[in-house]
């Protein structure tokens, strides 16, 4: 009877070859758990990425086709007060893009977009902004088309405008508009 209690109780405990199985299954399992961690982190890094071409980059790109399409013609200029101070209009790349637009009356009107630091709380970004047409003065830096860019830069391009956005993570986006006029 005791031989039988010792082989009961030896027959209860695990053998080494039982535990290294179980430890190995388990580390394979926690390695496979490793490796889907860091593929979803990689994930959430590249839509992170991404994400202001698929936020940000349909809404400038249907504002700036709408808003460029009616435009009756443009000029750049390398700072809003360039535009106020009666600075001669750039060729080359610059920050800001003066819009005029015809109205039903036969007169002209003039609008502004520009990617500033406009002074106040209001962040780095592409801004709209009023322009008087009696004074041709600027109004405030309204409201921003988007305050991700981390530059917008307006050219010239045989007579075409060219839009060209840069991301915060260096993604560009660039639009082709109406012939200067």
């Amino acid at each position: 009877m005791k031989a039988l209690q010792r082989r009961f109780r030896r027959s209860r405990a695990y053998t080494l070859i039982e535990l290294t199985l179980a430890m190995s299954v388990g580390m394979g399992l926690a390695l496979m758990m490793l490796a889907i961690f860091n593929q979803q982190l990689a994930f959430l890094k590249i839509f992170n990425v991404q994400s202001f071409l698929t936020t940000d980059g349909p809404a400038l790109n249907n504002y700036l086709s709408r808003v460029l399409g009616s435009a009756e013609g443009f000029q750049l200029y390398e700072t809003p007060e360039g535009f106020e101070d009666n600075v001669e209009p750039s060729e080359t790349e610059a920050s800001v893009l003066v819009l005029k637009f015809k109205e039903p009356g036969g007169s002209f009107r003039y609008s502004m977009l520009s990617f500033e630091d406009p002074e106040g709380e209001k962040p780095q970004g592409l801004y709209f902004r009023h322009v008087s047409p009696t004074t041709l003065a600027l109004g405030d830096a309204e409201w921003a088309l988007s305050t991700r860019p981390a530059d917008v830069e307006f050219s010239i391009d045989a007579g075409i405008l060219k839009v060209k956005i840069t991301g915060p993570n260096g993604e560009e986006i660039t639009y082709g508009g109406t012939q200067q006029l």
